[in-house]
């Protein structure tokens, strides 16, 4: 009798992973009603322009000291823009991310990836000298051995 040829259903691998399907589903069902309950908070306390349209009235601009002790939209991204709602007339501030932090992240995250991979090249060929002289030693020992 071919392996498995007795049993029914699915394989144990895949019975896993039904099982795990199901469990997140039923985790993702469980939680809807909280991401609406958070949904239906009253709008009074958010910031005008998640509520409205809004004008750019100043572009991304850096924080200065000043600003970034004073002002709290500053302090997550040290940008800030300021903005006009456009039905309450409100003028307020927005954290922003500029062009100019952006590539210098980018180009952090490259040196970091070139590092590593420089590391990981380092470790490669420190690793296949050290295979290639095992293999000539044992060479070495055979040819000794005749």
């Amino acid at each position: 009798m071919p392996a498995g040829a007795g049993r029914r259903g699915l394989p144990h691998g895949r019975h896993l992973c039904w099982l795990l399907c199901a469990f997140t589903l039923k985790l993702c069902q469980a939680e809807a009603p909280v991401q609406e309950e958070k949904l239906s908070v009253s709008t009074s306390n958010l910031p005008c322009w998640m509520v409205e349209e809004f004008v750019v009235a100043e572009e991304c601009t850096p924080c200065s000291n000043f600003k970034t002790k004073t002002t709290p939209e500053c302090s997550s991204t040290g940008y800030v823009e300021k903005i006009i709602c456009s039905s309450s007339k409100k003028n307020e501030f927005k954290s922003c991310r500029s062009a100019l932090m952006e590539q210098h992240l980018f180009w952090k995250f490259e040196g970091a990836v070139v590092g590593v991979a420089l590391i990981f090249a380092c470790l490669v060929i420190i690793r296949q000298r050290q295979l290639d002289r095992k293999a000539l030693e044992k060479v070495r020992k055979q040819i000794e051995s005749i």
